[in-house]
């Protein structure tokens, strides 16, 4: 028993990689592969850097801070202008202590997008959209295997960053138990050390789960912006034209050139033939040019409307076999007759012209 199948029934599937058109209308969306994981990831460790690196500035202005609180502000007696100077320095020092770490977040995160996506720009994600707030397709969005990969991902994370935070407290734990024997500016400092180590830790492991979760990104963008192969051949016919229209137009366009073509006949000295299958209108005007020069040819059926209107207006029509071909190869509309045809052509015209003169007469 035979199974037959119809493979139109697959057209439909989309198993072709996205054309370059379509990946570019994916990106005027806003569609990209981008994983936000990434850019957290970087955030964190371009600030535990710069709290690293300025952790001197930053404890420095804080200490400024407190110090003048109760050694400066507590005595000030409150109102309208002290409170307005108490409030301008407070504002002034927290600049000075969020600023470096505001600064490279926002550097990290410009640095992050074009890192993944490069320079885009489009206001078409905050459209309204009337689909975004469909009850159904928010709970397929909700019960879909993508938001169970965001779940799994962010269960994985909590494990991992939970785990290493907890090795890196094991790790240090006899120095946590000696604590109150220290000074209260060294056990500070030594709590400022440990949260920079796990931070660092949890960054890292954080930029290796990033970069895991841009390759899945990566795969499920090309996986939902695939294309069937009658998607491909409706973009082409969009991008191209439809192949049916193209036709009509190019033959309403020969359609034209012919019907230009055989309103110069009449104006023709003489039409040269094969005598059935070519036929060749040539023109000799020295107003114009000095050389004989073809005004339409044509084989065929064509050949035979040249020479109907050249009937129909006392054209004089003369057979010549190899004039006819050769002209016929060589020359195009409108242009002058080769040098090598001088001699034959200047012979018919003579003599197409000396019957003329009789005819006057």
């Amino acid at each position: 028993m035979r199974l037959q199948l119809d493979l139109q029934y697959f057209a439909g599937e989309k198993t072709e990689k996205a054309t370059p058109k379509k990946r570019e209308d994916e990106r005027k969306k806003g569609r990209v592969a981008k994983s936000s994981d990434v850019n957290t990831a970087l955030l964190l460790l371009g600030s535990f850097i710069v709290l690293f690196a300025f952790g001197g500035f930053v404890k420095d202005h804080m200490e400024s801070l407190y110090f003048t609180t109760f050694t400066k502000y507590v005595h000030m007696e409150l109102d309208i202008n002290t409170s307005q100077i108490i409030l301008i320095d407070v504002l002034k020092s927290f600049a000075y202590i969020v600023f470096p770490v505001m600064l490279v977040a926002i550097i990290v995160s410009v640095a992050a997008n074009l890192l993944q996506v490069g320079f885009l720009f489009t206001t078409e994600p905050l459209k309204f959209d009337l689909k975004k707030i469909d009850p159904i397709k928010g709970a397929k969005r909700i019960f879909s295997v993508r938001a169970l990969v965001e779940l799994l991902k962010s269960l994985l994370k909590i494990t991992l960053i939970g785990a290493t935070t907890f090795l890196i407290i094991w790790i240090y734990k006899d120095d946590m138990m000696m604590l109150a024997m220290k000074e209260p500016e060294n056990a500070v400092q030594f709590f400022g050390q440990v949260t920079i180590v796990m931070g660092v830790a949890a960054t890292i492991l954080l930029l290796f789960l990033a970069v895991l979760d841009y390759m899945y990104q990566k795969y499920d963008f090309e996986k939902n912006i695939r294309m069937s192969k009658q998607d491909i051949k409706d973009e082409h016919k969009n991008i191209e034209g439809d192949p049916l229209i193209k036709s009509k137009l190019r033959e309403k366009q020969r359609q034209a050139a012919m019907s230009r073509m055989m309103s110069e006949v009449p104006k023709a000295d003489v039409v040269i033939t094969n005598p059935t299958h070519y036929a060749i209108a040539l023109k000799y005007d020295e107003a114009v040019v000095s050389v004989p020069y073809v005004v339409a040819k044509g084989t065929d059926d064509v050949a035979q409307k040249i020479k109907e209107i050249a009937k129909e207006h006392d054209i004089m029509m003369v057979e010549n076999r190899p004039l006819a071909r050769a002209l016929y190869d060589e020359v195009e509309i409108n242009d002058v007759i080769p040098e090598q045809f001088y001699k034959m052509v200047a012979e018919i015209l003579a003599f197409v012209f000396q019957q003329e003169n009789r005819m006057s007469k």
